[in-house]
């Protein structure tokens, strides 16, 4: 594929785009040459980045089945194809297992289902086409755990499984899938995790911009993982390779957030 992997022309959606790391991926993508939708639930903010970048606003709904179905016909409409679907639109509901049930509903339609219904609706077409490319904002959580928030951990979690199993099952057909994993990023979302991300994530945050940096090079290299911030692949292999001893981390971690009352 072309665009910001090689092809000027290309036709780019990007939910959750009206601010944070959509919006720098919608002018990533854009000012690589790429013809972008900006879909964001706030239609405010979707107009504003489309001004800025150049795109189109499709505001609305980007995880319901009728909301993903809409924007899907929308999008091609505007586009004549799409090329690459980012699924970026996210919520980070705060809670352990007492999390009420709407915000363990929540965080599984948007972070994981809104991903399932637009992959259901693009394949057809991608496989018969024989490329496309689908890009999941999966956050670090889904690679290890978010203190303080079990229904974000587990729905990025879910993200993230469900990407890989895209990759797995039709890397050969010319589909690429890619699972973007920063860990703190300078947005809203930041803020809204109080004190929990204030001590975890705050101290090594990025920009925005930076993540759709290298969002935008790992695409190009054809890499599964994009990881903006490089420790956390070294986070990851502590996982994988000792899990006791990365849980018994972990558990302190906890402990001191306790005693210092962020949770």
């Amino acid at each position: 594929m072309t665009g910001p992997t090689g092809h000027a022309d290309q036709g780019v959606v990007v939910t959750g785009a009206g601010r944070g790391i959509g919006a720098a991926l919608a002018r990533a993508f854009a000012a690589a040459g790429a013809r972008v939708v900006v879909n964001d639930l706030d239609a405010e903010a979707a107009a504003a980045v489309a001004a800025d970048c150049g795109g189109t606003a499709l505001p609305g709904d980007a995880a319901s089945a009728e909301g993903v179905a809409a924007l899907v016909g929308r999008a091609r409409a505007e586009l004549g194809e799409i090329d690459v679907w980012c699924a970026n639109a996210g919520v980070a509901p705060t809670g352990g297992a007492d999390a009420p049930a709407g915000a363990w509903a929540a965080a599984w339609e948007v972070n994981v289902m809104a991903h399932v219904r637009a992959a259901e609706l693009l394949l057809p077409r991608w496989l018969e086409r024989g490329e496309g490319r689908f890009l999941s904002t999966v956050s670090a959580a889904g690679l290890l755990t978010m203190l303080g928030s079990a229904p974000y951990a587990v729905s990025k979690h879910g993200a993230l499984a469900f990407a890989e199993w895209l990759a797995a099952t039709y890397r050969h057909r010319g589909v690429r899938v890619h699972a973007l994993c920063p860990q703190g990023v300078r947005t809203d979302m930041l803020a809204s995790t109080g004190a929990v991300g204030e001590a975890l994530l705050a101290p090594t945050a990025i920009a925005p911009e930076d993540v759709a940096a290298a969002a935008l090079a790992g695409m190009r290299e054809e890499r599964f993982l994009l990881l903006p911030h490089p420790e956390v692949a070294e986070y990851y292999r502590h996982r994988a390779t000792d899990p006791d001893r990365w849980i018994g981390g972990m558990n302190r971690m906890q402990r001191e957030l306790e005693k210092g009352g962020a949770l």
